[in-house]
């Protein structure tokens, strides 16, 4: 890696072979050096997992378009392991995707190993962008449906990481969610938004196997209508490019309310009631 160029690892939760980290790793790599860190199956859904209760293996990759290594474990375990050990230099920035989904509101945003390499990067105090793309039904469930263009959502990518390298994380965040619309233009509109609650309704069916023992399904419906200025409205509603920034502050305020129920607790405590009533 020639020392004076800026270094960007690439990471998703697709695993090391999906196309859309491929075009994401190409549209870095026309403002960075890359070094691809993946997982070496499907991922998606572990969050922010590390893997303590079993070794890892890395493999590097022959006649990889970059220098690409496989791990035995989540997104968030290639980038521990990535930075600490595989790369000869610490990463500028980390950019994870183009994740095959949308990956917007808080209930895609705690569950997305995506969104979780993004996360595990910030608080290894590394600028990172995670990128993801909403793809049609059709392609998750059907044979020979085309696959979505990443090659057009990895432009705008290539776009925001080259100005990330150049002029640093946006004042107030750590990390920013992108997520693409299905179809994106030549000339895609860009929405900056908040994040959405949730997308879909909760649900569970619970079926009998043949021995008659209950198994579930967790489902959910996806909603058709988001708060205005959000994530979801602007990829699932508006069609446009949602960028996000995300902080590692889940602090939420000191209130009144809180002093009173530590006061209440505290009394209890000395009272022998660990539940006191005022």
């Amino acid at each position: 890696m020639p020392a004076g160029k800026d270094l960007v690892m690439v990471t998703n939760d697709d695993g090391v072979h999906s196309e859309g980290l491929v075009e994401l790793a190409r549209a870095a790599s026309k403002h960075a050096e890359v070094v691809v860190v993946a997982p070496d199956s499907p991922q998606s859904a572990t969050a922010l997992s590390l893997t303590f209760h079993k070794p890892l293996r890395v493999s590097k990759l022959k006649g990889a378009e970059f220098e690409t290594y496989a791990v035995s474990g989540t997104p968030g375990d290639c980038v521990m392991i990535g930075v600490n050990k595989i790369l000869r230099r610490r990463p500028k920035l980390v950019a994870s995707g183009i994740n095959i989904g949308d990956n917007d509101t808080y209930q895609d945003i705690l569950a997305s190993g995506t969104v979780a390499a993004a996360l595990e990067s910030a608080i290894a105090g590394i600028p990172a962008i995670a990128f993801s793309m909403e793809v049609e039904e059709e392609f998750l469930f059907s044979v020979g449906y085309s696959s979505p263009d990443f090659a057009k959502a990895a432009r705008v990518a290539g776009g925001i990481v080259g100005d990330v390298l150049r002029h640093g994380m946006p004042e107030g965040a750590e990390a920013l969610n992108v997520n693409f619309p299905a179809k994106v233009g030549p000339s895609p509109r860009m929405a900056l938004t908040a994040v959405a609650r949730r997308k879909y309704t909760d649900g569970v069916i619970v079926r009998k196997d043949p021995r008659g023992r209950p198994y579930y399904w967790l489902f959910g419906e996806k909603l058709s209508a988001f708060p205005s200025d959000t994530d979801a409205e602007a990829v699932l509603v508006n069609r446009e490019v949602s960028v996000t920034p995300i902080t590692l502050n889940f602090s939420g305020p000191i209130t009144r309310d809180l002093e009173g129920l530590k006061r209440r607790v505290e009394a209890g405590l000395r009272q022998g009631d660990a539940a006191p009533h005022e």
